[in-house]
């Protein structure tokens, strides 16, 4: 599974951890992060995220 790393701030959101934060399982790629989703760290939405390399 493909990590994504926040433009802003270099959060890395890794689909095999999840994000416990927003209620969001171990397992869910980014491509199916809810919309409304953000970063747990600063607060910006999915768009200002891209592919880790």
């Amino acid at each position: 599974m493909k990590k994504w790393v926040c433009t802003v701030c270099g959060y890395i959101y890794d689909p095999q951890e999840g994000d416990p934060t927003q209620d969001i399982e171990p397992g869910t790629v980014f491509e199916a992060l809810p919309e409304e989703w953000v970063c747990p760290e600063c607060g910006v939405g999915k768009d200002l995220f891209e592919e880790h390399e």
